[in-house]
């Protein structure tokens, strides 16, 4: 008999305004693939830091293949033979994809050791990417790519994954359970943290189930239901999302042929677009990262202005040149991928970040005194409005940023943006590592928007997401976009065949049954 791979015992984390994890026990056995299931907040990647040496328990004991561990840092964990990856990355974004994955190896590795590893546990696992690429020309997808593949490379006895799945196409969603289930047939033990109900069930064998910092219950994910499993993690279902007929209005954005060269050496060229996204409609862009979501969110939003002038127009004034203020006051809104540093300011709370993308609410709102000065009673009640209607988890208005969990701070941002009364309001990756009750408020709220009016892009690599929130939707590959499909026309075998280009090509007879049914 074996020992537990990991036993915690009454581990207990506390901060000034929080308890989160409150005497938590959890045990993994060797080659048991083990999630951890729980709403925004739960706990749980404060849990998984502790086991990794990022976080230093109060109380409680680890114990590691049978022996009494303190695990004082990640290097100290990765000696033992755990390692993680993160749902927010841990990458230096001036260094080059082999230079961030050799800092956390053995030394004895030459970088030109390192880089050859990387292209072949690249290639075994379907992850692509280049290992001289700097950090900052990715996108989110393919920097979850970089820290999957930096934690293989260590060979682990633990791998802690947190929503490791967000950003793949469902082809490579199943390649990579296979490799899991192949690593736990080895004997390795996997912490799975995933909000995707259905994968848990697929691929788990055992599951913890937190709230609120505790432990509620322990189960197997393989005989419970989505609903079942819903109701352990939240205490009752997520809300029933409604999607009604669409009746779309006017043209709101119109994208005619939009060309533009990539600007920088690993950027994907735009080549031809066309897009229109009308008046109480979603439209929903689908894609694996780095195929030109990243360019063409810059364009629509105004960070990069070099379309030209006509290429790009709202409600039919041409602005292709104008910045972002510009386009806010013509009512376009935007909510990026990357939460903190684009879309929040870390350091900031929650009633400063309003000001960051309502320039115009500064006088209309209120905001300003008499004497000039901003009126920060004003401000405050308007976030603490915004925490109330999307029911945030924040300390109130005064709240930093960056102390709020990630599926906390879109509910926070998404609002933000909904509350501006937007004529057009594009969003990337909405419930990108959101749990199952808050990704149905988000999503509700998107529907709502679109039900009063608004026109609605959202760009996502959840494809279920797309396919129950969008009216119409179009594939993004190699900085080419789709034609429109139909919510009844799009499933998931056309679209993940058109993820590699391929909506040329004829369409099967699978797909002619699976519509038809």
């Amino acid at each position: 008999m074996h020992p537990p791979r990991l036993t915690l015992t009454h581990i207990t984390k506390r901060y000034p305004a929080v308890v989160a994890n409150d005497a938590v026990s959890l045990t993994v056995q060797p080659g048991e693939i083990h999630a951890v299931l729980g709403e925004n907040g739960a706990g749980k990647s404060t849990l998984m830091k502790i086991i990794y040496g990022a976080v230093k328990p109060d109380v409680g004991e680890m114990r590691f293949n049978g022996e009494v561990v303190q695990v004082r840092n990640p290097q100290e964990a990765r000696r033992l033979g755990i390692s993680m990856v993160f749902q927010h990355f841990s990458l230096f974004d001036t260094l080059s994809v082999a230079e961030n994955v050799w800092l956390g190896l053995d030394k004895s590795l030459s970088l030109l050791d390192v880089t050859q590893r990387i292209t072949d546990i690249a290639a075994q696992y379907g992850l692509d990417i280049d290992p001289a690429r700097p950090v900052h020309t990715l996108g989110v997808g393919e920097m979850q790519r970089v820290e999957i593949i930096r934690a293989l490379l260590t060979n682990p006895q633990l791998l802690i994954l947190d929503e490791p799945t967000s950003v793949l196409t469902p082809q490579a969603v199943e390649k990579l359970f296979v490799v899991l289930r192949q690593l736990a047939s080895e004997g390795r033990s996997i912490l799975y943290i995933s909000h995707k109900l259905h994968e848990i069930r697929a691929l788990c064998n055992a599951c913890t189930v937190m709230r609120a910092g505790r432990v509620t219950g322990v189960c197997d994910p393989r005989q419970e239901t989505n609903a079942s499993l819903s109701q352990f993690m939240i205490g009752s279902l997520p809300p029933e999302l409604h999607v009604r007929d669409h009746k779309p209005g006017a043209t709101v954005l119109r994208v005619q042929d939009l060309r533009l060269q990539a600007d920088d050496p690993f950027g994907v060229a735009l080549n031809g677009v066309h897009l229109n996204v009308c008046a109480g409609e979603v439209v929903g862009i689908a894609g694996v990262s780095g195929n030109g979501q990243r360019e063409l969110l810059y364009a629509l939003s105004g960070e990069d202005t070099r379309a030209t002038a006509d290429s790009i127009q709202l409600s039919g004034i041409a602005m292709g040149h104008f910045s972002p203020d510009q386009r806010r006051d013509l009512g376009l809104h935007f909510v990026p991928e990357e939460r903190l540093g684009r879309g929040a300011v870390p350091s900031l709370s929650l009633a400063q970040n309003l000001l960051l993308t309502r320039h115009e609410a500064v006088s209309r709102k209120g905001w300003l005194s008499a004497l000039g000065w901003l009126n920060l009673k004003t401000l405050h009640s308007q976030a603490e409005a915004i925490i109330a209607r999307y029911q945030v988890k924040a300390g109130g208005p005064h709240a930093v940023a960056r102390s709020l969990s990630g599926g906390n701070l879109q509910k926070f941002l998404v609002g933000r943006e909904i509350e501006a009364m937007p004529k057009l309001l594009i969003v990337s990756q909405p419930t990108w590592g959101v749990d199952v009750g808050a990704s149905a408020q988000i999503r509700a709220a998107l529907l709502a928007l679109r039900d009063a009016g608004c026109a609605v892009l959202v760009v996502s690599e959840e494809l279920d997401e797309l396919l129950e929130l969008s009216d119409r939707l179009h594939v993004m590959a190699q900085g080419r976009l789709s034609p429109a499909l139909t919510r009844e026309e799009a499933n998931v075998s056309r679209i993940g065949a058109w993820m590699s280009g391929l909506w040329d090509a004829p369409v099967t007879q699978q797909e002619v049954r699976h519509v038809a049914s």
